[in-house]
């Protein structure tokens, strides 16, 4: 039996413990989002035998990760069954990677269905690409930049600090309310997670920019490691009516970001039409497919 307890602040070590080490690159691992999202999915955690496990609520259901770390896989999975067994459940994952299913249907025969969500599918970039925006292919967002740099001469750039957060929960504030027409469960759960995140800034080790016209903060970013070689922007929020402000900070802090980080993840566009376009029109060098998988069997 897996001994599952709920997910706290003081998990963050233990969670980067096996995350910086491990290869996998989706979003789902960075600590910032396990925590600030914990509220919507009721996360839970167990270090056991080699592995981490998550468990956490999806549509009513309860729901599991693939598990992070270096033990059995086999033998991580059998007791994940027994959990949803011991649940009178079926066991159902979340968030798998291409890879870790050809792990999974080669290490452990079982009739496991496998099913692309490219809604949550996430955007992987070459952190060199977004932080020169060489050649061709970025014309258009140099473009973008400089003409936001020519309408807006006097504006500022600064990494985020903590005494600058009440100034983007404004900023968050005012792009909630005026975005009153499209307003619907997942914009306020992200409204919230934005919050839980901003609040606990320091504890959370995050890092991030900020973007003002004449001294008016119209945009922030933030964003922490998934693991030794891969950033995740968690959250980017710029004023609609400030054009360019988009694409101003994604470049700025693109550059602050240590050079280690080879790769960034800017995570999924959950299906909305803009927002894949957006991202899409930052060449990404990988689309990290991911899938939701089910595993019948007798109860």
């Amino acid at each position: 039996m897996i001994n599952f307890r709920p997910l706290t602040l003081e998990d963050r070590d233990l969670v980067r413990k096996y995350t910086y080490k491990s290869q996998r690159r989706n979003c789902d691992l960075s600590f910032s989002n396990l925590y600030s999202w914990r509220f919507l999915y009721d996360t839970e955690i167990a270090e056991q035998e080699d592995y981490l496990f998550f468990r956490f609520k999806y549509g009513g259901e309860t729901n599991y990760m693939f598990p992070v770390g270096n033990g059995s896989v086999c033998r991580a999975i059998f007791l994940l069954r027994e959990d949803a067994k011991s649940r009178n459940e079926p066991l159902r994952m979340m968030g798998v990677c291409s890879y870790v299913q050809d792990i999974v249907k080669n290490g452990c025969p079982a009739n496991f269905q496998f099913s692309l969500d490219r809604d949550r599918s996430d955007y992987i970039y070459l952190h060199t690409d977004l932080a020169t925006l060489s050649g061709k292919k970025f014309q258009q967002k140099r473009n973008h930049i400089n003409k936001f740099k020519a309408t807006y001469p006097n504006h500022k750039y600064h990494p985020l600090t903590p005494h600058l957060i009440e100034e983007c929960l404004a900023l968050q504030e005012k792009w909630f309310q005026a975005n009153e027409g499209e307003k619907d469960e997942s914009m306020i759960s992200e409204y919230q997670s934005v919050r839980n995140a901003l609040t606990h800034f320091e504890e959370l080790e995050l890092s991030g920019g900020v973007l003002y016209v004449d001294n008016e903060l119209v945009a922030f970013t933030f964003g922490n490691p998934i693991n030794e070689e891969t950033f995740d922007i968690c959250v980017e929020k710029a004023d609609r009516e400030i054009q360019g402000a988009y694409a101003m900070i994604n470049n700025e802090f693109a550059k602050q970001i240590p050079e280690k980080y080879i790769y960034i993840n800017r995570e999924e566009d959950l299906g909305i039409e803009g927002l894949r376009k957006a991202k899409l029109s930052y060449n990404p060098i990988l689309l990290l497919e991911k899938y939701s998988v089910l595993l019948e069997y007798d109860r």
